[in-house]
């Protein structure tokens, strides 16, 4: 099996993106959506086919997305954060939503991709800017890079192996190097202070 490298926003490229207002509609609704799925991990057929029923209040009182990946038909239960239900809201009561009985209004895979190169350029964002980069994005910006265990984020990406996320595990070994690092500064800074104690005592 090759290893495959899978392309991902910084968390900084994201919070540029989620910043920029557009006053054109139809890029601000692509922008929404890919963000949306930065939060979600969900891929564009599974998002457009969002319905009301979709949305199910947890035992712990906060409301989760429940559907099947249209991919691999496997179940998919994702907590639904505060910046993914902001976007829930805002469509989900629009004209074209309620004809359509679902949470977003239709937009295709290929002017949604369309779209998103402008967003990129617009915000000065040198990637290929699809759709599907923002579910690499939340597997590694949003979720593993933040401690969240590859076994739960595997669950959330309706993989049905634990092998497919872990083309996402280089992010992990970045943070863990980043984390590393900071422990070396703090621990020469502390024996730094230890030996100037013991010179004074």
């Amino acid at each position: 099996m090759q290893k495959v490298e899978r392309g991902y926003l910084t968390n900084e490229e994201l919070i540029s993106i989620e910043e920029k207002s557009f006053s054109l509609q139809r890029i601000q609704y692509a922008k929404d959506l890919f963000v949306f799925s930065c939060y979600t991990g969900m891929a564009y057929i599974d998002v457009v086919q969002l319905s009301p029923d979709n949305i199910i209040l947890g035992m712990n009182g906060n409301y989760w997305i429940k559907t099947f990946r249209e991919k691999t038909d496997t179940s998919v239960n994702v907590p639904i954060l505060p910046k993914a239900a902001y976007f829930i809201e805002k469509y989900r009561n629009g004209p074209r939503s309620i004809t359509k009985g679902s949470l977003f209004p239709m937009i295709s895979n290929q002017k949604l991709n369309s779209y998103l190169n402008e967003v990129a350029d617009l915000c000065g964002i040198k990637k290929n800017m699809t759709f599907h980069l923002a579910r690499h994005t939340f597997a590694t910006s949003v979720t593993l890079s933040n401690g969240v265990p590859i076994e739960t984020v595997s669950k959330m990406l309706g993989h049905t192996t634990i092998r497919t996320t872990q083309i996402y595990a280089k992010v992990v070994e970045q943070k863990v190097s980043q984390d590393m690092s900071v422990l070396r500064e703090k621990l020469e800074t502390n024996s730094k202070k230890s030996n100037q104690q013991i010179r004074r005592a």
